[in-house]
């Protein structure tokens, strides 16, 4: 309806429920005249008498009786609006998409999610697991808020990045290994070994981080034989005797029984990292950037 505003019905529904303009203007804090003619410009647009009126009283028309709860639904549905507006505007409402690559998943990530949506739970919270390299992308194109990832490659100008934990690396055998028993290992201990890994398309710096520096600075070149996608598939297929790997310390808590994780003496590291892109003022991801989980 052209002309109609929310005015018109916060009027219209004050009179309607005083049926009396006196007391109606007095609510509103204004004069009657106005008010009258505000109601007269809503039964122009309405198109019919809202409004009956006579010297003593005032009643609804049976077209105002059913525009009265109309009014009140659209005043309500307004209100409502307005609020969540606000709420999304303060961060405290809407949607946030998080991508994460499984190896974060036992370094608090869950209890981080957890304690977000316990604080926050209007804004819905939507996961996407993938690779470091399919995260960053998929955030560079807006697909995602925020991305928890491992060792993500600096992008100064296009992402901001806070390092949320920093761990050492674990060398991956089968069970029967004959290093397997080791309380410890060298990395030259695996210098004949096959390898299995990840592609480097996954992540080009923690590949490079996660497998090639330890293994250059013991003075070898990894004989890669297999790659897998995801860190259960590597574990697996070191379970059932393909190869051993290199990995994150964290990481390795979600091995197979088929494995065992033995520390590995190297000063490479691996960094776990929050990446937002850089100037993304949002209040809802600053919100989760503050987040600290059971920590």
């Amino acid at each position: 309806m052209d002309g109609l505003e929310l005015r018109h019905l916060r009027y219209f529904v004050a009179v309607a429920e005083e049926l009396h303009f006196g007391r109606a203007a007095r609510r509103l804090h204004m004069a009657q005249p106005p008010l009258s003619q505000q109601i007269r410009r809503l039964e122009e647009i309405v198109g019919a008498p809202l409004l009956a009126r006579t010297s003593r009283s005032v009643a609804l028309t049976p077209a105002g009786a059913a525009f009265l709860e109309r009014a009140r639904r659209l005043l309500a549905a307004a209100a409502e609006g307005v609020d969540e507006a606000a709420r999304i505007g303060r961060g405290e409402a809407g949607t946030l998409d998080v991508g994460f690559v499984s190896s974060a998943i036992t370094l608090g990530v869950p209890e981080r999610l957890q304690w977000f949506r316990a604080r926050f739970p209007e804004v819905h919270t939507r996961l996407h697991e993938g690779q470091t390299s399919q995260i960053t992308a998929r955030l560079e194109r807006g697909e995602v808020d925020l991305g928890i990832v491992r060792d993500a490659e600096d992008r100064a100008g296009v992402f901001d990045t806070t390092v949320i934990a920093t761990e050492g690396f674990v060398a991956v055998l089968p069970v029967g290994h004959r290093l397997a028993t080791r309380r410890r290992l060298d990395v030259r201990a695996l210098r004949d070994e096959p390898f299995v890994f990840y592609p480097v398309s996954a992540g080009p710096l923690a590949y490079r981080r996660n497998l090639l520096e330890p293994c250059h600075a013991a003075g070898f070149e990894p004989r890669i034989v297999q790659e897998g996608s995801s860190w259960v598939t590597i574990f697996h297929l070191v379970g059932v005797g393909v190869g051993v790997t290199i990995a994150p310390a964290s990481a390795a808590e979600i091995r197979p029984a088929t494995v065992v994780a033995v520390p590995l003496s190297t000063r490479a590291r691996s960094e776990v990292q929050v990446v937002v892109r850089t100037g993304d003022d949002r209040p809802v991801v600053a919100r989760f950037l503050a987040s600290r989980g059971a920590s």
